[in-house]
C-alpha cells in the first residue's frame, strides 16, 4: 500500500497522488511495482527500502548514498484472536537527501494513524527533523499504551484466578510474559539508536528539535522501566497463581473426601443389615427401613458436623 501525505499552508496534512518535495510517503507491505516508484522519485535504491522489509530487521541507523535510514521497533498485536499476543514490528524512517521523508513497514502502525488524522501538534511533514522526533515520542507513547492495555489484563486475570483450577488463565499469563520480553528487548534496541542520533551528528537539528529528541529518550526510559516492573509483577503473580491452583485442588480434594466419608456411613449400615443373618424385633417391625434411613441420617449428620467442626468438610 502506497500513500503520499503533504501539509497545506495552514499545517493541515491532506492526502495527494503525486510525488512532491517535502511529501511524507507511507509504505505499509509495499508491491515490487510500489518499491520501484518511490525509488525512482526519491533517488534512493530499492535494498534500502527492502531492508525493512524484513521483520526480524534490527534497530538500527545508517547512512547511504541519498539519505538516511532510521530502523525502529514498534508494538504490534500479531493474531487478534489470541489475547494478549503482542509483538514488535520494525519501522523504516528513511529521510532522502531529495526533501522526502519514507516510512516502510510490513504491518500498519496504528500510532501513524495520529499523524494522518492531523492529532500532533505542531506537526508539518517539510520538518522532517521534528516530524522524525515526533515518530519517536509517539511510538513510545504506543508501548506505554498497550503497556496499561497489559495492566489492565493482568489485573481481569488475577481476579478470576482466584478460585481457578485449569491452565486458561496460566496461558493468558504467558502471551502477557512474551509480549513483555518483546517489548523490554526492542526498547532497549530503540535506545541504542536514539542515544546515536544524541551523541552522533547523524541528521541536522535544531535546538528545539534535540528538546523533542531529549523527551523522545526520556519517554524510552520511562517504557523500559514500566516493561520491566510489569515483568517482575507478573513473575510473582504466575508464582502465586500455581500455589492458588494448587491449593483451591487440595480444598477441593478435602470437600470430596469429607463427602465419602459422610456417605459412607449409610451404605456401611445398610452392608450390616443387609447380611443374611437374624435382626429380632427391628427385622419384623413394619418401620424397619425408616428406622435405619432415619439412624443413618442421624449418625452422618452428626459425622458431617464433627468434620465441619475440624475444618474438614
Amino acid at each position: 500500500m502506497l500513500k503520499i501525505f503533504k501539509s497545506s499552508l495552514d499545517s493541515t496534512l491532506n492526502e495527494d497522488n503525486s510525488f512532491e518535495k517535502d511529501s511524507w510517503i507511507d509504505l505499509v507491505n509495499p508491491t515490487k511495482e510500489e518499491i520501484q516508484k518511490v525509488s525512482e522519485a526519491c533517488k534512493i535504491n530499492t535494498s534500502i527500502i527492502l531492508q525493512v522489509l524484513v521483520e526480524k530487521e534490527l534497530p538500527r541507523v545508517k547512512k547511504f548514498e541519498g539519505g538516511v535510514l532510521i530502523v525502529i521497533d514498534v508494538p504490534y498485536m500479531k493474531d487478534k484472536s489470541i489475547r494478549n499476543k503482542y509483538v514488535t514490528y520494525p519501522l523504516g524512517i528513511i529521510l532522502c537527501d531529495s526533501d522526502y521523508i519514507l516510512t516502510v513497514s510490513l504491518v500498519e502502525h496504528i500510532f501513524l494513524n495520529k499523524f494522518k488524522q492531523n492529532k500532533v501538534e505542531n506537526f508539518d511533514v517539510s520538518k522532517r527533523s521534528r516530524f522524525l522526533m515526533q515518530i519517536f515520542f509517539n511510538s513510545s507513547s504506543a508501548y506505554l499504551y498497550t503497556l496499561d492495555v497489559l495492566d489492565m489484563d493482568i489485573k481481569r486475570v488475577e481476579k478470576s484466578s482466584y478460585h481457578s483450577t485449569n491452565n486458561k488463565q496460566m496461558l493468558n499469563f504467558l502471551n502477557i510474559q512474551k509480549s513483555l520480553v518483546y517489548f523490554i528487548t526492542s526498547l532497549r534496541a530503540n535506545s541504542t539508536v536514539l542515544e546515536k542520533l544524541q551523541k552522533e551528528n547523524v541528521i541536522p537539528m535544531s535546538k528545539d528539535e534535540k528538546i523533542l529528541l531529549e523527551d523522545a529518550v526520556i519517554e524510552n526510559k520511562q517504557c523500559i522501566e514500566s516493561s520491566l516492573i510489569f515483568r517482575e509483577i507478573l513473575s510473582s503473580t504466575i508464582d502465586a497463581y500455581g500455589t492458588i491452583i494448587s491449593n483451591n485442588l487440595n480444598v477441593i480434594m478435602k470437600f470430596l473426601t469429607g463427602i465419602t466419608i459422610v456417605f459412607s456411613v449409610p451404605t456401611m449400615i445398610a452392608s450390616f443389615l443387609g447380611m443374611n443373618v437374624p435382626l429380632g424385633s427391628i427385622g419384623e417391625s413394619g418401620l424397619s427401613f425408616i428406622l435405619i434411613c432415619v439412624i443413618s441420617f442421624i449418625v452422618s449428620f452428626i459425622l458431617a458436623c464433627w468434620l465441619k467442626k475440624k475444618n474438614m468438610l
